[in-house]
C-alpha cells in the first residue's frame, strides 16, 4: 500500500505543485482503489492472513494488535480494501515554521463481521530547490533527507514559483477493510 500511496502522491505532487502556486491552497483528491481477495490461510500465532487477489496472486498481510476482531476472520471471507488519499498544498508566507507532523488512527467497524478503517496524515515543509522549465521539472527537499524531483505538466503555474519557495503538503491516507463472508 504505501508504494500505492507515494505514487499517487507523486503523480498528484507533479501535476498539480505549480498550480498550488497561484492559490495559496489547492486541495487534490486522489485516486481511489479498491482491492478484494478471498482468505485462503489463517495464521493465528503470527497473526497472518494469505489472500488469494482477483488476479490469482497470492499476499500475506500480517494484522495488527489494533485489529481486535481477528479470531473472527474465515478461510473463505471475502476481504475488501477500499484506498483512499488526499493531498493539500500550500505556498508558505515568507518567515512561517516548517512543519512536520504525523497522525495515525485505527477506527473498528460496527458491522456483524470485522472491519474498519485505518488512515495517517503527514504535514511537512518541502523547499523548492530546482526548477527547469525546459523538461519542465521541479525539486522539492523537507525533513529527514525526503527529496523529490517531477515533470510538471503546467508550465505557465511552474513559472509562478520560484528556488527557495516553501510549501506544506500534507498528505492523507486511509484503507476501509469490510469482511463479506460467502452464503
Amino acid at each position: 500500500m504505501r508504494r500505492f500511496v507515494v505514487g499517487i502522491m507523486a503523480v498528484v505532487v507533479l501535476a498539480f505543485m505549480a498550480r498550488t502556486a497561484m492559490a495559496q491552497t489547492k486541495t487534490l483528491t486522489g485516486e481511489q482503489k479498491t482491492v478484494s481477495a478471498t482468505v485462503e490461510a489463517v495464521e493465528a500465532s503470527s497473526r497472518t492472513l494469505t489472500l488469494k487477489k482477483e488476479d490469482g496472486t497470492y499476499v500475506s498481510v500480517i494484522a495488527g494488535p489494533e485489529v481486535k476482531r481477528f479470531d473472527e476472520i474465515k478461510i473463505g471471507d471475502k476481504v475488501n480494501a477500499r484506498y483512499y488519499d488526499n493531498l493539500v498544498l500550500r505556498l508558505k508566507k515568507p518567515g512561517e515554521p516548517d512543519i512536520d507532523t504525523a497522525a495515525r488512527a485505527t477506527t473498528p467497524s460496527g458491522q456483524a463481521l470485522p472491519g474498519g478503517t485505518k488512515a495517517r496524515q503527514r504535514t511537512i515543509t518541502a523547499t523548492i530547490t530546482a526548477i527547469d522549465p525546459a523538461v519542465p521539472t521541479i525539486t522539492f527537499t523537507g525533513p529527514n533527507g525526503w527529496k523529490y524531483s517531477t515533470k510538471v505538466e503546467d508550465k505557465e503555474a511552474l513559472a509562478k514559483v520560484k528556488v527557495g519557495d516553501k510549501v506544506d503538503i500534507t498528505w492523507t491516507e486511509a484503507v476501509l477493510i469490510s469482511v463479506e463472508r460467502p452464503m
